[in-house]
């Protein structure tokens, strides 16, 4: 049978509950019974803890349970959360500081939690929480990313993480110092907050003997190992479920350390014990992103081609590492490393650095839309010191069709790929770029226009599960183990189901976020859903179709070999018996064969999928105020084969949005004494409605061979591209105004002081 869905735009079925109040999430799940928590989090960045008073809060109204770091460790517990861990550049072993659930004799960010209330209602538990005496000796705040200053772990003696590098160092000098032309540029990206719809929260529940865990994340296998390794419980007594979650960015996939502590209250008290953070509290302390800063250099030949491209990035960390963010900050951005261009030889180098702020997310900090940020703002000003046309640098140095399957000089395999076909499908739909440009300087306006082509490489865990059930009332159940944040997942995972076995649609529920149904799970991030998720569909699928096949042969009294399924029926030549796969599940439990009514798959890619795609954006500037805003965004996507093109399309334009707000608005701020100053949207910018622009999104498909339905993933297309797309753009607008040098974001306050200075300068 066909092995990819029908590319239907089918409208999102989930949005009728959501848009009617009828979504359930944490907030909408707390049982009568239930007892709440509130953290008391540390007022500064950085301290020795000299005293904790919780005896008062101990005593207060309605409060059930107080809880420091001595208290859980007093229960058995393992109270150091997991952090991933490098090797250094000499092969020596990177810091590897413990992060305890709760502080333990240091703060070392503001935020950081420190002990937690259990009352009877969430405002004892609060006013309990305002009881706790806290004192501490202050130590200087370190917020620069560099080697030096007050130290925050001794693991850690300049603060220095992890040096980590990637490629071949010699070759790349030799390339950079035959080189007949070198382009190089400080690029700053902004350490941004993951803004979800919904704040964190959890709830745990104690029953005889068994704990169920719930909490808005992107997947409940992993979450379920972490809880059964740090309480030591048997895994078979943990049940981790997920109601709907209001936005991930993987951000919510880490096991923060409120999840045990919940947990472990819950155990205390035999009762539910729920948490939900409140706004400003999530943007004190979960993890956030980006904040790295690189200096990219490019080597070319005499006729412009790339020889050689080195970078060299300094990240913040945060106080900490988190759970496994250093390991896939820097493999994410290997994978990414040379984009979509033909290189002979590459370096990466990348310092993480500890600094008094909360976690950047493993997603978020040195990744995808890092990793073609660095290179396509390089390719930028590379074009402008060799004066050749952006445009023609890119098709210059594209990895042609033939040449694929291609190895990157950083290692990684791309299968196929046509980036001058879809740059020139870009080019095609964004014309008449110059007589814009006249028209608005006329008004004293400043028009610019960037370009991005971006690659991804997708796959995370390579393994998935699906499992197909027929119910007794005529539907069927898919249960899938990856997670929706808001993606849309329930509408494209019975679109293909249907599509591939003519289930009627309106007759399939979409199961997902419960390791009591399915056995395993990956979870959901990284742009993987769609695609491995479909892919153990369809093998569960196959299993099925091979399972029915004898029963029905002996119906129709053929050979198994005769009986053919047409995506919709069954068919054997001389038979005039064609069910469909529900009719021949009803017959199966008429004759007691209800072995038949359920089927589960695992399956695993072995290679990764590479989207691909060029946006371009054009910004206009009032050169009086330095007021920017996006005027025209156009994006072509090679997303390979598309389940659902509408659902595509909406999460680019998701993407793209967050790109624009990190590019013009958002921007974290802490003082000098690490207090965060954007810790509310009174003072963090996101973009609003008014900010964006209509959205131009094309298809231009190159199948993909890792996977039997030739897909690529899209989740984080749209930010991928839309950075690098918005500053290329601002910088073309300043550049004939004799600027050089322009980071995110570019507030009007930031790009009138860029134009002035360079005004009063020219003079």
């Amino acid at each position: 049978m066909e092995k990819f869905g029908r590319s239907q735009p089918v409208k999102r079925t989930e949005d009728q509950r959501f848009l009617t109040g009828q979504g359930r999430y944490m907030d909408d799940a707390v049982p009568g019974n239930a007892l709440f928590a509130a953290f008391f989090r540390s007022p500064v960045a950085h301290g020795d803890i000299t005293s904790l008073d919780v005896e008062a809060a101990r005593a207060a109204d309605g409060v059930r349970l107080v809880m420091t770091l001595d208290d859980l460790a007093a229960s058995g517990i393992d109270t150091v959360l997991n952090a991933a861990v490098l090797q250094n550049r000499d092969g020596s072993k990177a810091a590897a500081p413990d992060r305890h659930m709760l502080a333990r004799d240091r703060v070392r960010f503001v935020g950081e939690p420190v002990a937690v209330v259990i009352a009877d209602t969430l405002a004892q538990a609060q006013d309990a929480v305002e009881l706790i005496w806290m004192d501490t000796q202050e130590r200087p705040a370190k917020l620069d990313v560099k080697a030096g200053g007050e130290i925050l772990h001794a693991e850690a003696p300049e603060n220095r993480a992890f040096d980590w590098g990637l490629g071949d160092e010699t070759a790349t000098q030799a390339a950079f110092q035959a080189a007949a032309h070198t382009v190089s540029l400080n690029v700053a990206d902004n350490r941004v907050i993951i803004s979800s719809l919904e704040p964190r929260g959890c709830q745990a529940n104690w029953s005889e003997g068994r704990l169920h865990f719930s909490y808005g994340g992107q997947g409940v296998w992993a979450m379920k190992a972490q809880l059964a390794q740090k309480l030591k419980l048997d895994a078979d007594n943990i049940r981790v479920t997920t109601p709907d979650v209001g936005g991930g960015f993987g951000m919510k996939v880490m096991p923060y350390p409120e999840y045990f502590c919940v947990s472990v209250a819950a155990m205390k008290l035999g009762q539910p014990v729920h948490w939900m953070s409140d706004r400003s509290e999530a943007m004190l302390s979960d993890h956030q992103g980006r904040d790295l800063t690189s200096l990219a250099e490019l080597a070319f030949d005499a006729d412009h081609k790339i020889t050689a491209y080195r970078v060299h990035s300094k990240v913040n960390l945060g106080a900490y590492n988190s759970h496994f963010g250093q390991a896939i900050q820097t493999s994410l951005f290997s994978k990414v490393l040379m984009g979509v261009y033909d290189v002979q030889t590459t370096y990466l180098r990348v310092e993480g650095f500890y600094t008094n702020t909360t976690q950047v997310d493993a997603y978020r900090g040195a990744g995808r839309p890092e990793a073609i940020y660095v290179l396509e703002r390089a390719m930028d000003r590379a074009a402008r010191e060799l004066g050749v046309d952006p445009w023609e640098l890119r098709r210059r140095n594209f990895i042609r069709p033939a040449d694929f399957p291609y190895t990157t000089s950083a290692g990684e395999t791309y299968d196929v790929g046509d980036f001058d076909m879809v740059l020139t499908r870009a080019a095609d739909q964004t014309t008449g770029f110059e007589a814009r440009k006249a028209a608005d300087a006329e008004r004293g306006l400043i028009r610019g226009q960037g370009l991005c082509y971006y690659i991804e490489s997708i796959l995370g865990d390579p393994s998935e599960n699906a499992k197909v059930a027929f119910c007794e009332d005529g539907t069927v159940n898919l249960y899938v183990g990856t997670q929706s944040n808001g993606q849309g997942h329930e509408t494209v995972y019975a679109q293909f189901l249907s599509d591939q076995t003519g289930i009627p649609m309106d007759k399939i529920t979409v199961i997902q976020g419960d390791t009591d149904r399915l056995a395993h799970g990956g979870g959901t991030g990284g742009s993987r859903s769609v695609t491995v998720q479909s892919t153990a569909t369809l093998a569960t699928i196959d299993k099925m179709i091979a399972a029915f096949t004898p029963y029905l042969a002996d119906k129709m009294g053929v050979e198994d070999s005769d009986v053919h399924f047409d995506h919709e029926t069954f068919r054997a030549p001389g038979s005039n018996l064609t069910p469909t796969l529900t009719e021949a599940a009803e017959m199966a439990r008429a004759d007691g064969r209800t072995d038949l009514l359920q089927n589960e798959a695992r399956a695993n890619l072995d290679a990764r999928s590479y989207p691909n795609g060029a946006h371009v954006a054009e910004v206009v500037i009032d050169s009086c105020t330095g007021e920017t805003w996006v005027d025209r965004y156009t994006v072509v996507d090679d997303f390979g084969n598309l389940i659902n093109p509408m659902l595509a399309e909406g999460q680019v334009h998701g993407g793209v949005v967050q790109g624009i707000g990190q590019a013009l608005t958002e921007h974290v701020v802490h003082d000098a004494h690490g207090q965060l100053l954007t810790a509310s949207f009174m003072d963090y910018a996101l973009p609003r409605a008014t900010d964006i622009p209509m959205i131009k999104f094309t298809s231009a498909p190159v199948p993909s061979t890792s996977n039997p339905m030739g897909m690529k993933g899209c989740g984080e297309a749209g930010t991928v591209g839309a950075l690098a797309a918005v500053a290329n753009a601002v910088q073309d607008a300043l550049w004939d105004h004799g600027v050089r040098q322009a980071d995110m974001p570019f507030t009007p306050h930031k790009v009138w002081e860029l134009l002035t200075h360079e005004s009063v300068a020219a003079e």
